[in-house]
């Protein structure tokens, strides 16, 4: 897994084509990249929501509390853990309008590769600074984005044009979902079950 994933860091093009001819079960790719890696940016924002906190203008840092900061990093982990399994499943769907069949758990273990940018980059939730936040946030989905153009035709086996097509659909699935939980989080903010603050 580690090799995997600093490969997709230095040698994206070759690593895919290892990933591609890696036998990995669904199961051993959860234990051993997502649920490992999906734990960074839930730890490192309970962490930098609880003992470090972040400044508006001069003030003193803004904290969670530990109990409202659980409950947030623990639905994020499960929604990392759901939005890689869905992106999967529609990869999977989808593949089969390219002449594809990769079959459930390789379109899964895709997916995970894919989004190992957006799961490191949570480390910047430790020192909770917007600016840095969103600068390694913009970073981190623009490599993800790469991987996923690159990395569709490779895995797949299909022409880079038809790939482009296939990665914009990916893109755009991945988009509508992380619209629709932004408006549930506010949705069930607004019932009064949004985070609690230290005094």
């Amino acid at each position: 897994m580690i090799s995997h994933v600093a490969g997709l860091f230095t040698h994206p093009h070759r690593e895919w084509e290892e990933i591609r001819d890696t036998q990995e079960s669904v199961s051993h790719l959860y234990f051993a990249h997502v649920l490992f890696l999906a734990l960074i940016p839930p730890v490192s924002m309970f962490i930098g929501t609880t003992k470090v906190g972040w400044t508006i203008g001069k003030g003193a840092p803004v904290m969670l509390t530990e109990s409202s900061a659980a409950i947030m990093s623990i639905l994020m982990y499960l929604a990392m853990l759901a939005g890689v399994a869905v992106i999967g499943v529609f990869i999977n769907w989808m593949s089969r309008t390219y002449d594809s069949s990769p079959g459930l758990a390789r379109c899964i273990v895709f997916a995970a590769y894919t989004a190992t940018p957006l799961f490191v980059a949570g480390l910047c939730a430790l020192y909770p600074n917007v600016i840095l936040t969103m600068l390694v946030g913009i970073v981190a989905v623009f490599y993800t984005v790469y991987l996923l153009y690159m990395g569709i035709p490779i895995f797949m086996k299909i022409p880079e044009d038809e790939g482009f097509i296939y990665s914009s659909s990916i893109l755009t699935i991945g988009l509508v979902m992380l619209v629709s939980i932004m408006a549930i989080t506010v949705l069930i903010w607004s019932f009064g079950f949004g985070p609690a603050y230290t005094t």
